[in-house]
């Protein structure tokens, strides 16, 4: 294992770092090794309201800015964040859990979303429009929306930041950050990439915290939009309190992986297991529900523990490892709940099940495979968000479809099949954001457009290219006479 150092990080309001108001403090723990990673002050609604102003003081004079020059600083900060990040991915696997080699991937995607947005901002054209008078021409072009309060999870700290501030920075917004009290010493620790990259003071401020200061950022009268990224029963709350102010928000998953009879059944069982064991399956994309058709499951099962056998559960900074511990004791006990529910309907436990023992904390939970899965149990109704691959049965394509849609989520699903009409089918017809043909339920790219679908709880507007900073601006309309 290796030893933290305990520092203390300070809040980061208008470019400088702060005690802040409360005369609180919260230690970060690390949930490999129990021991102290980091303090940090807890933030005040006086702390809050000052971030606020810092950002719509410093908001308008960004959005008059060239959007060239708005570029040049999103790639500094890129380049800045790549030089950082060893520093950075080791702090984070203390606080987070996960494997290095995944925090070092993370921080290398946060890098590249500020290259990747700034060279986006520089491409956000309008529209000339045509219109039934002929005295008239109308056009379109985009603007910032002010200043974003954004809410961030604990399982990607600073990539999910950087999802929304490098769109948001490219296109001439500010922002307030409000990372997890449980993980948030990366994304101040980041902050020197940001002030070192020469981002004016104001447009960036991270006040850490729980749901308090959550809730006193989404009601500031001075945020004029919310961008979130989380639980479905957090965003609802969320919503409930940001009343009309505009959002995005990007919501749990429950997958569902679909195996078709026609399928390559190895290379399904690999991408099942390769979405359950990143970041310990804590992702909301991961291999949530997989619905295996009845001709292939004892095939599929088979290769499944086959693969599960690659699965090295342990110290996050061994470089053996590829499962860390859970994060935190909710989510470990919301594993235990899901797996006590599948022993009484009777499912299958397979492999593991179970916290595993032996190791410097309780947050360690073995890889499991679950077979027989009811379509009302737990693990098939709610997002389990830990190492687990919980197999339902379908009895043909049609009940495959009725038992993927037969879900309150609708995020990312993927498809496996050698059938370019069944593809089609499940990519038009399954009520999820996006489809994965013959790849990991996990499978993500910084480029495509993320976010839920369907009429489900899993929110609305997209992460990821073009189509955050379409969200994370107004469309405008000119109308000229002639």
């Amino acid at each position: 294992m290796t030893t933290p150092t305990a520092d203390r990080h300070l809040l980061f309001i208008n470019g400088t770092r702060t005690e802040g108001t409360s005369g609180r403090d919260h230690e970060v723990v690390s949930p490999a090794t129990g021991e102290l990673v980091g303090t940090f002050p807890v933030p005040s609604a006086a702390d809050v309201d000052a971030a606020v102003r810092a950002a719509n003081e410093a908001q308008p004079a960004w959005a008059a800015t060239n959007v060239w020059d708005r570029a040049e600083v999103c790639h500094r900060i890129g380049t800045e964040l790549g030089r950082r990040v060893d520093e950075l991915a080791r702090l984070q696997t203390l606080e987070q859990g996960k494997p290095l080699a995944e925090s070092v991937a993370d921080i290398e995607e946060a890098a590249k979303l500020f290259h990747l947005h700034a060279e986006d901002a520089v491409r956000l054209h309008g529209e000339t429009l045509l219109s039934t008078d002929n005295t008239k021409r109308m056009f379109t072009f985009h603007r910032a929306v002010g200043t974003w309060g954004i809410i961030t999870p604990w399982n990607f700290p600073l990539l999910m930041l950087a999802e929304f501030v490098a769109p948001g920075l490219a296109t001439g917004n500010a922002h307030v950050v409000k990372p997890p009290a449980n993980t948030p010493l990366t994304v101040l620790r980041a902050m020197e990439a940001f002030t070192a990259a020469g981002v004016p003071e104001g447009l960036v401020n991270i006040v850490p915290g729980e749901g308090d200061t959550g809730e006193a950022l989404v009601r500031h009268d001075g945020i004029h939009a919310i961008g979130f990224i989380g639980s479905s029963a957090t965003g609802a709350r969320i919503q409930a309190a940001a009343g009309l102010k505009r959002s995005v928000m990007e919501c749990s998953g429950n997958g569902p992986l679909v195996v078709l009879a026609d399928a390559d059944v190895e290379a399904a069982a690999k991408a099942a297991v390769d979405g359950a064991y990143p970041c310990a399956g804590q992702v909301c994309c991961a291999t949530e529900r997989v619905v295996v058709h009845r001709d292939v499951h004892d095939a599929f099962v088979e290769a499944v523990l086959r693969e599960a056998g690659r699965i090295t559960l342990g110290d996050p900074f061994d470089p053996a490892t590829v499962l860390g511990p859970l994060n935190n004791e909710g989510v470990a006990a919301k594993m235990d709940r899901h797996m006590a529910d599948a022993r009484e309907r009777g499912a299958d436990i397979l492999l593991g099940g179970r916290r595993a023992p032996g190791h410097p904390t309780d947050l360690y939970y073995e890889f499991t495979v679950v077979d027989g899965v009811p379509e009302d149990s737990l693990l098939s109704r709610e997002e389990s968000f830990g190492p687990v691959v919980p197999i339902i049965t379908g009895q043909d394509e049609d009940d495959l479809l009725r038992i993927a849609n037969d879900d309150r989520l609708g995020l990312q699903g993927a498809v496996f099949t050698r059938s370019m009409t069944s593809a089609f089918r499940f990519i038009e017809e399954m009520a999820v954001g996006q489809v994965v043909v013959n790849e990991s339920n996990n499978w993500w790219d910084i480029n495509m457009p993320f976010g839920g679908a369907g009429g489900r709880s899993t929110g609305w507007g997209r992460i990821g290219g073009k189509w955050t900073l379409m969200d994370m601006t107004d469309t405008r309309t000119g109308v000229i006479s002639l």
